[in-house]
């Protein structure tokens, strides 16, 4: 059932999370109609221009949270820790699980591939595949030597989450090395990071009308006609990401932390309706740190470091896709890649996935260095170009899920998470009232701020 918040005077009050899922739906729904409309004037005012625009300045917004949330959250995680031997050990604990599930991921999908064979005597006449370019697999030591920034500032300004994570890392130990004289610099973090989690739930209030254009704009360009040449594709890919959300990640959140998985996938729904919308994992950082932090229970010095660091390095819908696309293309094209050829896709994928950034279409890139590696002609992504976007809005409510039910695991062994929030269903529901100004603290500031 859908979440919703009640009022002290028992009256019921619709949550953000039903009324962004009434802005997808109506979205998915004008997006279709005005597709099979075709109007020029509709596509270039209405979706063109004023829907795109509303939002891109949806998604610029939380774009613009990610670097600053991070920064001071991570900061007060950092500190609140307070042994580096523990923070070392979230961070090994972290990085295992998610190579294992991103490994895990593939090598399902590819599994899946196999068996049910897409693309096997497909057509290529009539084909487009002019303007595709491949790029080259980064260096093992380059990936690694990456993460070290020589400008912080620039790392900051382009958004750059491993140098971030890393140079916050870096400046919260300096923190803890001095002790007593760092309090100032700490409960400054601390309220600087209160005041970010404040402005994500002003800028998740305009969701509703964000997610309905991003949804609309998004149908009305592609339409359901593209599914059609590709789809043993696109149903291949889409029951093994469903497999992996609902199976895979959920049998290893039992395992490894004993919790309720149908508890955790409904604390996760608006994250995950988030990342459907925007094709962004860094762009939903915020709302995936919000559900962790307040709707599962996890704390914040696991969650401030665990969620970001995997929106970066952890994207097991996006190796999914790279596995069932490279089987499809070597059907495609009637080449047997072999047992070494798929252990070289996965061990390309989990390098690819660590030093890629995850912004929309970043799949596509990833799969032209997976497709070189193997001997695949990169051309021959002009198949799934058209259902690309579709299927990465999928893949990255499946990738911020897996960074979550990492955090949550890691901070269930580390004994950092609150299972009395965990197990509230109206724990960090969000509805109008989180808008609402505190009459009191507003007269306090005035006071405060008034000349004297």
């Amino acid at each position: 059932m859908a979440e919703a918040a009640t009022t002290p005077d028992g009256g019921g009050k619709t949550s953000l999370t039903v009324k962004v899922l009434i802005g997808m739906a109506a979205g998915l729904v004008l997006g279709v109609v005005f597709n099979m409309i075709d109007s020029a004037f509709i596509n270039t005012h209405i979706v063109g221009g004023l829907f795109a625009m509303i939002g891109k300045m949806f998604v610029n917004a939380l774009k613009m949270l990610v670097v600053p949330l991070v920064f001071f959250s991570l900061i007060c995680g950092v500190t609140g820790i307070g042994d580096i031997r523990v923070l070392g050990r979230v961070g090994g604990r972290s990085l295992v699980l998610y190579i294992f599930t991103t490994g895990l991921a593939i090598s399902i999908a590819i599994l899946l591939a196999l068996v049910v064979g897409p693309g096997v005597g497909f057509d290529m006449a009539g084909v487009d595949t002019s303007g595709i370019e491949g790029k080259d697999a980064p260096a093992v030591w380059d990936v690694f030597a990456a993460i070290v920034p020589t400008n912080p500032v620039a790392a900051f300004a382009n958004g750059d989450m491993l140098q971030v994570i890393f140079y916050t890392v870096i400046l919260g130990v300096a923190v803890l090395m001095l002790g007593g004289k760092s309090k100032p610099f700490i409960e400054a973090c601390e309220y600087m990071n209160e005041v970010m989690m404040k402005v994500v739930t002003i800028v998740m209030a305009f969701a509703p009308i964000g997610v309905f254009c991003l949804i609309c704009k998004t149908f009305t360009e592609q339409g359901i006609e593209l599914f059609g040449p590709v789809l043993a594709y696109v149903l291949t890919l889409v029951a093994a990401l469903f497999l992996h959300l609902f199976v895979t990640l959920m049998i290893i959140l039992k395992v490894f932390s004993g919790l309720d998985p149908f508890t955790f996938m409904k604390k996760m729904r608006p994250a995950q309706i988030f990342a459907f919308s925007t094709a962004s994992s860094n762009a939903t950082i915020p709302v995936t740190l919000r559900s962790v932090t307040k709707r599962i229970g996890v704390d914040n010095s696991v969650a401030s470091f665990c969620v970001p660091f995997g929106a970066t390095i952890n994207m097991d819908g996006t190796a999914i896709m790279q596995g069932v696309a490279t089987v499809f293309l070597a059907n495609v094209y009637g080449i047997d890649l072999g047992l070494g050829g798929y252990i070289t896709v996965i061990a390309m994928a989990v390098l690819a996935s660590i030093g890629t950034a995850g912004v929309p279409g970043v799949g596509l890139v990833m799969l032209t260095m997976v497709l070189g590696q193997v001997g695949l002609p990169i051309e021959g992504i002009a198949l799934i170009l058209g259902v690309d976007r579709l299927m990465d809005m999928i893949r990255t409510a499946v990738n911020i899920t897996g960074d979550a039910v990492v955090s949550t695991i890691v901070g269930k062994q580390e004994g950092k998470i609150d299972m009395a929030v965990f197990n509230d269903p109206d724990a960090g529901v969000m509805d109008d009232d989180d808008l609402d100004m505190d009459e009191t603290a507003e007269r306090d500031l005035a006071q405060y701020a008034r000349p004297h």
